[in-house]
């Protein structure tokens, strides 16, 4: 089948990517490769699916509507896995219409261009972040979610909202998954795993948020990819509204999950555990909450597991060992180029 990824310079995007081309579908990547964050990090990741004879690769920016139109009549993908965004809760403090263009007109385009191509699903990243002010824990899609704190958890509800519209109006198969603090391999440079190992490396101080008083649902990077792919497969049903017999009064196919790891960890914990791996100890600048982030993000997953038998399998003990083990080894190598360059070049 053929697959279109958007987001796939990116750490999510990519490693689904991977996995779909490892399984043997087509894949054609999406991607602005923008410069929020190391574009040589975004070019690793797309150099190592270019190795791949099924993955194709077109730089996009989706707020683009003639370029994305191009993109889906030249390809005609049966799916799509949507994953692009401007990412970042306290970016969206610095720079609003980044949001605004990447996650609403961008999505929007998305949906057009998906109603258009009747493709069979669309499956779209939400974030975690649209709980906002709730204080119930674990988080649950049966949760009000009518009070972000953030402009990039309100873009991340109104793409709920907008997918909730297309499928109903059009019969568009759609999955939102509310992904909860995604780490690993290849990471993103802007989020704590990726921030601290650096800091504690290179002997800096961390920067720890509301005194360190805080918990996250870390999700190690191959759990989600196998639930990213598990509900790509199984696009959601209509289904008929009680007391209904017309076919006009079918639910629409649409379905919102979570997808985590239900287990918490203290931010402190999780600092400590990084800290026995890099083999250093860390250097703390506690700081009081920064606006827009959540205390505590805890995911209920029932709804995954019944449906989809999703059960997270890395334990942090293990997964940040992973992730550790990487960074080591692709910043040792670039620092290895740079030395054969400046060799070459004398």
């Amino acid at each position: 089948m053929k697959i279109l990824v958007t987001g796939a310079a990116g750490f999510i995007g990519y490693h689904v990517a991977k996995a779909l081309l490892a399984r043997g579908e087509q894949v054609l990547g999406l991607d602005s490769v923008n410069d929020y964050y190391d574009v040589r990090l975004k070019e690793s990741r797309l150099a190592r699916l270019r190795e791949s004879e099924g993955f194709s690769f077109r730089r996009v920016d989706l707020a683009d509507r003639p370029i994305l139109s191009a993109a889906f009549a030249d390809y005609s993908p049966g799916r799509v896995v949507h994953l692009a965004a401007q990412a970042g809760v306290r970016y969206s403090l610095e720079n609003p219409s980044a949001y605004v263009n990447s996650n609403l007109v961008g999505f929007a385009n998305i949906l057009e261009e998906c109603r258009h191509a009747q493709i069979d699903h669309l499956v779209y990243a939400s974030s975690s972040s649209v709980y906002g002010a709730n204080k119930k824990v674990p988080f649950s899609v049966g949760d009000n979610v009518d009070h972000p704190i953030s402009l990039y958890a309100a873009t991340k509800k109104a793409n709920e909202l907008m997918a909730h519209t297309y499928s109903h109006l059009f019969r568009l198969p759609c999955t939102g998954l509310r992904f909860f603090t995604v780490y690993g391999p290849w990471g993103r440079p802007d989020m704590a795993p990726f921030l601290f190992v650096r800091a504690i490396l290179k002997d800096q101080p961390i920067d720890v948020f509301n005194y360190g008083d805080m918990k996250r649902d870390f999700t190690y990077i191959d759990d989600i990819v196998d639930g990213v792919i598990e509900v790509l497969d199984k696009p959601p049903q209509a289904q008929p509204i009680e007391g209904v017999k017309a076919s006009s009064g079918k639910s629409a196919p649409y379905k919102i999950y979570n997808i985590g790891n239900n287990r918490p960890v203290a931010l402190m914990e999780f600092i400590e555990l990084l800290e026995s791996c890099v083999g250093k100890k860390a250097k703390k600048n506690l700081l009081p909450m920064q606006p827009g982030d959540l205390p505590v993000t805890c995911a209920d997953i029932g709804d995954l597991v019944r449906d989809f038998g999703f059960r997270p399998r890395t334990p942090l003990e293990k997964g940040i060992p992973l992730f550790v083990q990487w960074y080591r080894a692709y910043y040792e190598d670039r620092i290895a180029d740079a030395k054969e360059s400046l060799i070459q070049s004398a």
